[in-house]
């Protein structure tokens, strides 16, 4: 099993920016691709941006630009930072594992094997 902490939300005015976390633990070296995925109210969950252990990313189209996904291997921490945020960002940010042996470039939520709790962003305009 894998645990997934994320940290570091809440409330940032608009043109502003923002780094959340995602602390992993358990059988890590079991994971491959790590992702950040986003609830707004009244809508579904959906894919944000993800990364291999090698550093491979793939982003949403409405976040490439603005945010940045990174990870310390060592430490099991995944990051996201989130520049030029906008009030349609706001929404419960969750962080994600992956499988070895899974598609890791998969924006499917339903692929990923472990979820954390989630951590609240809120963009005000």
């Amino acid at each position: 099993q894998v645990q997934l902490v994320e940290s570091g939300g809440g409330l940032v005015q608009a043109g502003g920016s923002l780094r959340i976390s995602c602390a992993a633990s358990g059988r890590t070296f079991s994971t491959n691709a790590m992702a950040w995925f986003r609830q707004a109210p009244g809508k579904e969950r959906e894919f944000v941006v993800a990364i291999t252990r090698a550093g491979r990313t793939n982003y949403a189209d409405s976040v490439k630009g603005r945010f940045t996904i990174s990870r310390d291997n060592a430490k099991n921490i995944l990051y996201l930072q989130m520049n030029s945020l906008k009030p349609e960002d706001t929404a419960v940010y969750y962080c994600a594992a992956l499988l070895w042996g899974r598609n890791a470039q998969t924006m499917d939520e339903h692929e990923y094997d472990y979820w954390g709790q989630g951590t609240q962003v809120t963009v005000s305009s």
